[in-house]
């Protein structure tokens, strides 16, 4: 069942709190260096990046968390595709045909088919 209210007030929230919005942007950067670094993963960025929530506001922290998480998903696939070296076990199958249209010269496709799938994955999932 789908509650707009709770939606409304979710967003409303983060539009009242700049400072929770820039904590999100920062933990989506963060996540996407991250992901984009083989052998570092997503849950393992949020592993690390928790010790530094403690003394922030309960929303700020947890934005900062979901950043950092949905940034090193997508961070993988860039990696992915560009050198065939997977930054998450997520981007493995991004590897195989992502590396294939960037052999062909299109890189820049792939890259935004795979920008377009995390974010409206990631929206929809929330």
């Amino acid at each position: 069942m789908f509650e707009s209210e709770l939606l409304t007030q979710g967003f409303s929230t983060l539009l009242n709190n700049p400072q929770a919005l820039l904590f999100a942007t920062f933990g989506v950067m963060l996540g996407i260096v991250i992901g984009a670094l083989p052998g570092l993963t997503a849950t393992m960025g949020v592993a690390i990046l928790l010790p530094f929530t403690y003394g922030m506001e309960p929303v700020s922290g947890l934005l900062m968390i979901c950043g950092v998480f949905f940034g090193g998903v997508y961070g993988g696939s860039i990696t992915a595709i560009l050198l065939k070296i997977p930054g998450t076990p997520a981007a493995a199958a991004t590897a195989i045909d992502g590396y294939e249209l960037t052999k062909q010269g299109k890189a820049g496709l792939a890259l935004s088919a795979a920008t377009f799938s995390s974010f409206s994955g990631g929206t929809i999932s929330i």
